[in-house]
């Protein structure tokens, strides 16, 4: 235990089994239900304590409906008291009327305003009160303010509204103040805003005990005075923890309150889902729901996982690339960092593994861009490097061989012809008027995540009713041979002095 101050007589122990950014990672959720059971069975006899499940957002992900209906199962069957609203969550859009029957737990969300027609509507609420062994707890929700950044163009824009950053902390500090004038002296904020913002919150509200944080994706270990344990301007203490992303981890927040609900003794530990098997049970159910689980192929080797997918060299996005490059017959394949959320391991690939690795469903656009188009984009997602959280993430591809410093730089970038030869293009006098037929999904192609070089829609030659992930059934389909997924160097990363 992490000692905060002298505890007094009369205490209240929570224990918190906490989850964030899973990202329709469906493999990892049937992990997490083994890790949940022992959570439940551990606890199941102890009257003294008091136990909740609290999930930050990002468990959806992309536009697939059977994903994140299976993400709202998921969150039922672990028993999730209340989950706020990450930006995946709104990829739902027009399905959303088709998800949102089969949510059982709450959801929150102060710093959002949804058009009454929007079914969102009707189950969005600002803060709820969980009672456990009589004790009541206040659980607030916020969704990230750069939302819009990070979603594609739909109805979100049209009926959700976010507040600015200063509106924002106007919102949290109001929900504190109602459970506050309802005796609710434990208050919990599931926060979708990111580590960085979570610690402005912590110092600048009063009455928050507890921040449960997403989006950036931070593995925050332990409970360490300056980094996740702050004072508020009432000089009280306030917690902030995040466990990561994809579903690989989970936390478990142990808790001791005073009578006036200030926190006395906290522990945070981290649990890695990789730990525990597939629960079978839900293995059954979401294969059930899932489907298709026909094997496409067969992996015989593929390297480790990347560190970091959105700025590390990553074989696996390149096999990925050549597949959407052989199958659409194109001279070049863009494939943005954020769109892969998994990888290949040795064995079989079937449906459900190309899901967890592309979950989005974005479909495929074929474009005629200028060999300046291409730079710029290549150009702004290297500045990946610089930016919070590395986002977006840099272009893998394929039919394009470059080179990148890790402070951001492109310093050379060649075109790789289908027959292999290399053709060196000038990065800093592009040719305007010189054109590659280039794959790319549609969320780049509108434009987003500051890719505005990429919103060309009258250069658009064809858009295709389906993702990646059919490009590379079909290349598996065409190939007899298992698959050797290896580093070919076509991304070359240069640490900078």
């Amino acid at each position: 235990m992490t000692k905060i101050i002298p505890i007094n007589s009369e205490t209240t122990k929570t224990s918190i089994f906490y989850i964030n950014d899973f990202h329709g990672k469906t493999i990892n959720m049937e992990r997490t239900v083994s890790a949940s059971n022992c959570f439940d069975a551990k606890n199941k006899n102890r009257k003294d304590l008091d136990t909740l499940k609290l999930s930050s957002g990002d468990i959806m992900l992309g536009e697939n409906i059977t994903t994140n209906k299976i993400s709202v199962i998921f969150q039922n069957v672990i028993g999730v008291d209340a989950s706020t609203l990450g930006n995946h969550e709104f990829d739902i859009q027009e399905n959303a009327k088709y998800i949102i029957p089969d949510i059982k737990y709450d959801v929150i969300s102060s710093n959002i305003k949804i058009n009454p027609e929007n079914p969102l509507s009707k189950v969005v609420k600002s803060s709820v009160i969980e009672e456990k062994n009589g004790n009541k707890y206040g659980i607030i929700g916020i969704t990230p303010i750069d939302l819009f950044e990070r979603s594609k163009q739909g109805i979100i824009q049209k009926d959700i509204s976010v507040d600015n950053p200063t509106q924002t902390l106007k919102d949290i500090q109001t929900e504190i103040n109602k459970l506050k004038s309802k005796s609710i002296n434990k208050i919990i904020l599931l926060s979708h805003l990111g580590y960085t913002l979570d610690k402005i919150v912590a110092t600048k509200t009063t009455g928050l005990d507890i921040i449960i944080g997403g989006h950036s994706h931070e593995l925050v270990f332990d409970v360490k005075e300056g980094e996740n344990l702050f004072y508020n301007k009432n000089g009280e203490p306030v917690v902030i923890t995040q466990a990561g992303r994809d579903g690989e981890n989970f936390g478990i927040l142990n808790l001791e309150f005073d009578k006036n609900g200030i926190i006395k003794k906290v522990q945070n530990n981290i649990g890695y889902t990789k730990d525990f098997r597939r629960n079978l049970c839900a293995k059954y159910l979401f294969d059930k729901i899932f489907g298709d689980n026909k094997t496409y192929g067969q992996i015989k080797f593929a390297p480790p996982k990347p560190n970091n997918e959105l700025i590390d060299k990553n074989p696996h996005a390149y096999f990925i690339a050549d597949c959407i490059r052989k199958d659409l017959n194109a001279d070049i394949v863009l494939l943005p960092s954020a769109n892969l959320r998994g990888y290949f391991e040795q064995g079989e690939i079937n449906a459900r593994i190309l899901n967890d690795i592309m979950p989005f469903k974005n479909k495929l656009y074929k474009v005629n861009y200028s060999e300046k188009d291409i730079v710029d984009a290549i150009k702004e997602g290297a500045k990946s490097f610089i930016h919070t959280a590395n986002k977006p993430g840099i272009f893998y591809c394929s039919g394009l061989k470059y080179k990148l410093s890790s402070n951001g730089d492109v310093l050379s970038l060649s075109y790789v012809h289908k027959n292999g030869k290399e053709t060196p293009i000038d990065i800093n006098n592009p040719d305007h008027n010189k054109y590659y037929q280039t794959i790319i999904n549609d969320y780049c192609a509108q434009g987003n995540d500051k890719f505005t070089m990429l919103n060309k829609p009258d250069k658009i030659l064809a858009k295709y009713s389906f993702d990646a992930s059919k490009c590379v059934i079909n290349t598996l389909k065409k190939t007899s041979k298992p698959i050797e997924i290896k580093d070919d160097n076509r991304i070359e990363i240069i640490k900078s002095s």
